[in-house]
């Protein structure tokens, strides 16, 4: 019984900590779209999909965010066969925003590809899974 209450106290006082840590302004902000696309149009990504043929040339990896509360970044890091390829520090103004990132496609770029999208806080926000194909 004691066990227990000691337990509950501990759930609790966890809990309270959890509830009264502050809210950053990065913390706020909502990841409302994360594609992969061959184009953007406009501020549209064009052809959405996971699997893209080489002979495109180039893919985008887009993201719009909502409750932006100050200007911010988000960061897309490309990694192709779990290999770091390139870092895109791509800009966000509130109160809503998309952005995208886009690479060149080479013959030896055909494989297993992911697009890690982070906040300007250092928290994965998503990740995007996709394949070039030959």
């Amino acid at each position: 019984m004691i066990l227990n209450l000691k337990y509950a106290c501990l759930f609790l006082i966890c809990m309270f900590l959890i509830m009264a840590s502050p809210v950053t302004a990065s913390n706020s902000m909502i990841l409302t779209r994360a594609v992969m696309c061959e184009s953007i149009e406009g501020i549209e990504p064009v052809h959405v999909s996971v699997v893209f043929p080489i002979s495109l040339g180039k893919l985008s990896c887009y993201t719009s965010f909502d409750k932006i509360q100050r200007s911010t970044y988000t960061i897309h890091r490309w990694y192709r066969y779990d290999k770091l390829v390139t870092t895109k520090r791509l800009l966000l103004k509130p109160p809503r925003w998309a952005t995208y990132s886009s690479i060149q496609l080479r013959e030896a770029d055909k494989g297993p590809w992911r697009v890690e999208i982070w906040g300007a806080d250092g928290l994965l926000l998503e990740t995007l899974r996709f394949s070039v194909t030959g």
